[in-house]
């Protein structure tokens, strides 16, 4: 069973199509991309599939489900998460302090007003387990408004995995980063998709990064999906070129 379908939707703002009849399938361990200009509908497509917007026609279902009409809240629940091109943090706080935020809130402890010592223990080792895994445990008890921007951003996406998502909505990872920070970005995206076999829908700008990464790339113009393929593929389509890449068709 593919673990996200996304039939034939399209989102209208009044007269304005920013979405028109584009679907998507995104099978289990699978990392797709979304790539297409500015303005092409891509940061709409995603609102549509988090749940942030509901589709003016066409339906979305995930792991068997259809989730059409359901808020951005209930699709988390059901194993959805996403980021922003945003960085959405809370700088006042340390990095192990905005990680055991969702760390809790997946083991169900958002509301209790005590915790036991083994309960404590759990999220503990969740906590320093994540961290590890982003390559911010040397980070630990720095206050996250102080990090640079890709450790910022590493910790937004290491708090989105800490809901135990089965679909990972990433939009522009390695947005305003520099050659090295993006390179870390995209190692920690490659050991998550590889090593954590997470299934990831990513939206990005940089060219070096979606090749390396995508296991299939959709292509947006307009609103509407202008190719669908491997890299391979997507590199030789000359509707890309002339749209997205800059060069002649």
């Amino acid at each position: 069973m593919s673990l996200l379908q996304v039939r034939d939707v399209s989102k209208h703002f009044g007269k304005l199509v920013a979405v028109d009849g584009v679907s998507l399938t995104v099978e289990p361990g699978e990392l797709r991309a979304v790539i297409g200009p500015n303005g092409a509908g891509k940061t709409t497509f995603f609102n549509l599939v988090s749940g942030f917007f509901p589709p003016t026609r066409g339906s979305i279902v995930f792991d068997g489900r259809d989730i059409t009409s359901l808020s951005e809240h209930r699709r988390v629940r059901l194993g959805m998460a996403r980021t922003f091109q945003v960085t959405e943090i809370f700088p006042e706080l340390t990095v192990r302090e905005n990680l055991r935020v969702p760390v809790e809130v997946a083991a169900g402890r958002r509301l209790s007003p005590w915790l036991t010592k083994a309960a404590d223990a759990g999220i503990r080792a969740r906590v320093g387990e994540l961290m590890e895994m982003g390559g911010i445990a040397d980070k630990a008890d720095r206050l996250v408004g102080e990090l640079s921007h890709g450790d910022q951003r590493a910790t937004e996406i290491m708090m989105s995995l800490a809901l135990n998502p089965r679909l990972l909505l990433l939009d522009e990872p390695t947005a305003g980063m520099g050659d090295q920070e993006t390179y870390n970005i995209t190692r920690l995206i490659r050991r998550l998709h590889r090593d954590q076999k997470q299934s990831i829908v990513l939206i990005e700008h940089d060219m070096r990064v979606i090749f390396h990464l995508a296991d299939r790339i959709m292509v947006l113009a307009e609103g509407a999906v202008l190719a669908e393929g491997t890299p391979d593929e997507i590199a030789a389509d000359e509707r890309v070129q002339a749209a997205y890449l800059g060069k002649a068709a």
